[in-house]
């Protein structure tokens, strides 16, 4: 079925969803249209019997002259055998043929012989043996997979149980196990898969869907997805190996050229997704500088009209729908377990694999019988700056340049021509800072003394503090910010800003400069590794002692505070006045460790005299200066 005509001045100011609204299927038709099977449907071998059989019915119609009876059909016979094709059949079948073919219009679909009704079409069990049979056939349809074999054991046993303890009168007959496979495999190839796999599958594979309806334009659909390279790569100053990286894709429907990516080591994020929506619309200028071996331009850039994307979380994300926005991407939403609707982005993942990947060591299999004794981890050879080299020399000087299996287009030439007609949105200059901070990650902070505090950083400015100045007294100097963050660049952040309606731009107060182009997951990391780096300096058994014996002596002092009488304690903080004691090293004359209270116990001080202590010393220390 053709796609109609578009016209563009049309399409660029709708609805997204008028026109994109399940743009790859077709409306199922109310009443199918079903037409007789003509002659030609037929094998050769049923078309030469239909032949045949005409030729017996137009014989005898010219040499009858009176009806077709047995007598006059059969006084013909011998000279019929001498002019048409042997076995001669018997004259009730030639009247049969005849009657059959003037009943429906002298049609030759008349004479095919019915072969599809021949054989016993009744069952051989009586309608109480044949529940069993029902039941064996209904636990094998069963998403735990049986075996037919084991079905039949199980329903074997099932009928001798019953037999043995049955008279000989009502003995269930038993199906032989050839019989019981027939009756297996004719069930309902649908309900088959749907009991065994599950209806999710069954529909995948027997539903019918209606056909991919292409874009008219560059960027009109780009399609975007993630997957997990089949692929173990190495660090680049370590080599030792860092796991499997994931890949984030955008495909432009209309040329199938590759518009953008972002490679890291991540699960699928809204981050990824922004990387890879920024690599889509920047040019590509990065390729002639860092990789001068690459033969071709990498032309696609600009900005998508609608991206279609699967129910993935990162799609769902707050962040995404306000920076698409924002910056008038439209957003179309596959239905959920449909990926043929994407089939482009699908198809590449799947190039990419057995093209690129396959002569790499350190591949992985998805089946475990492929993988066979291959390991790899330990045969991972390819360090991740390498194989990010590799992955732009095979985009850009083999998939956009070769034409795919069917020989029916050369992605880099219908860019070329769908630029020609239409060429997408481009976004220079300003713009682009712009669009950086639209698609930066969205977030609420609180604004206090000190700035905006974030990940274990402080963003600080002179304009954000003179704004706080102005904070209402109810707020007590705090107020929460929207602020909107770069993931590839911490050094600073945008903080919005109600009484004027603007994005400030607020740097990091990092005197050192190592936030300087350092990306947030970086950062993250290296704080979590600080964090495992003092916690492995701890020595938690010392620390765990040394508190317990200060929880410990506490207690002790209390308990012996506790049975010092309320004078004596007023004696000795005046004692402890005068000998000066604190943390700060004192010189005591006296070298006895006895503490001062068995000291004075030992001098047998009686409590008029330390009375009269507390009146002297009062007295003699009151007019004493202080320094």
């Amino acid at each position: 079925m053709c796609a109609q005509q578009i016209n563009l001045s049309d399409t660029l100011f709708e609805d997204e969803f008028a026109q994109l609204e399940m743009p790859y299927e077709g409306d199922t038709v109310s009443s199918p249209i079903a037409l007789d099977a003509v002659f030609d449907c037929y094998s050769s071998d049923l078309r030469n019997e239909a032949l045949r059989r005409l030729s017996y019915i137009e014989w005898f119609e010219r040499n009858l002259s009176a009806g077709w009876t047995k007598n006059n059909i059969n006084a013909l016979m011998d000279d019929a055998s001498k002019y048409l094709e042997e076995p001669l059949p018997n004259w009730r079948t030639i009247v049969h043929w005849r009657q059959r073919y003037y009943q429906q219009g002298k049609k030759l679909v008349a004479l095919i012989p019915r072969t599809n009704g021949k054989g016993n079409r009744s069952k051989r069990l009586d309608s109480r043996d044949e529940i069993f049979v029902k039941e064996a056939i209904s636990s094998f349809l069963d998403k735990k997979k049986p075996t037919i074999a084991k079905a039949y054991k199980n329903y074997k046993d099932k009928i001798c149980v019953l037999n043995f303890t049955n008279d000989s009168s009502s003995q269930i007959k038993l199906l032989s196990y050839n019989s019981f496979y027939k009756r297996v495999l004719q069930s309902d190839i649908y309900k088959y898969v749907c009991a065994r796999d599950g209806k999710y599958k069954a529909d995948v594979e027997f539903n019918s869907y209606g056909a991919y309806i292409p874009p008219s334009y560059v960027m009109e659909r780009v399609q975007i997805d993630h997957t997990t390279l089949d692929l173990v790569l190495l660090h680049d100053e370590l080599l030792v190996p860092i796991g499997r990286p994931s890949i984030t894709v955008l495909l432009d429907a209309y040329s199938h050229c590759i518009v953008g990516f972002n490679l890291n080591f991540r699960q699928p994020s809204y981050e990824s997704v922004r990387n890879a929506l920024l690599n889509t619309i920047y040019p590509k200028g990065y390729i002639a500088q860092n990789y001068p071996d690459i033969q071709h331009e990498w032309p696609c850039c600009g900005k998508p009209h609608t991206l279609v994307v699967d129910n993935g979380v990162e799609f769902w994300s707050t962040s995404l729908e306000h920076a698409c926005k924002d910056a008038n991407i439209n957003i179309q939403y596959n239905p959920v377990r449909k990926p043929w609707l994407k089939p482009l982005i699908e198809r590449f993942f799947g190039i990419l694999n057995g093209d690129l990947l396959s002569s790499i060591p350190g591949k992985t299999f998805s089946n475990i019988l492929e993988k066979g004794d291959y390991d790899s981890y330990k045969e991972a050879g390819m360090r991740f700056s390498v194989f990010l080299e590799l992955f732009h020399h095979w985009i850009i000087d083999i998939y956009h340049q070769d034409a795919d299996s069917r020989q029916r287009y050369i992605p880099i030439l219908s860019w070329v021509k769908g630029c020609n007609k239409l060429p997408p949105p481009e976004i220079i200059g300003e713009d682009l800072e712009e669009l950086n901070i639209k698609l930066g990650m969205s977030f609420w902070a609180t604004h206090r003394k000190g700035g905006v505090y974030k990940n274990h950083l402080r963003y600080e400015s002179n304009e954000l503090a003179a704004y706080r100045m102005h904070y209402p007294a109810s707020t007590k100097g705090r107020r929460k910010v929207l602020v909107k963050l770069n993931p590839q660049d911490i050094s600073y952040i945008y903080v919005l800003i109600d009484e004027i309606g603007k994005l400030i731009r607020v740097p990091c107060i990092d005197p050192t400069g190592e936030t300087q182009g350092l990306s947030l997951d970086a950062h993250l990391i290296s704080v979590k590794l600080h964090r495992d780096y003092i916690g492995s300096k701890i020595d938690v058994i010392s620390l765990s002692k040394s508190r317990l014996y200060i929880n410990q002596r506490i207690e002790r002092e209390l308990d012996y505070v506790k049975n010092a009488s309320r004078n004596k304690m007023k004696a000795l903080n005046k004692i402890a006045k005068f000998q000066g004691m604190g943390s700060q090293p004192v010189e005591i004359s006296n070298t006895d460790s006895v503490p001062y209270v068995q000291q004075l116990e030992k001098l047998a001080i009686n409590e008029s005299a330390i009375t009269n202590l507390e009146d002297d010393w009062d007295g003699f220390t009151s007019g004493l200066e202080p320094y």
